[in-house]
């Protein structure tokens, strides 16, 4: 079962579209520059987009439009 789940994501976020755009992103963000929004220690993930989908469901990645 992948964490967090698409359902949670969804309420956060307009569209399935959205969310892999914003998580891609980021994920490559965290591969080139590996600064991390929250501890290593809180994240149940240790892959990069998972991290990525972690901090959305956080709520610490805004969106601009």
């Amino acid at each position: 079962m992948i964490y967090p789940s698409i359902d949670k994501l969804l309420n956060i976020v307009s569209s399935k579209y959205e969310l892999v755009h914003i998580a891609a992103r980021r994920s490559k963000e965290i591969s080139k520059k590996g600064n991390l929004q929250m501890p290593v220690e809180e994240y149940k993930s240790t892959k990069n987009i998972g991290r990525a989908l972690e901090e959305v469901e956080a709520g610490l990645l805004r969106v601009k439009k």
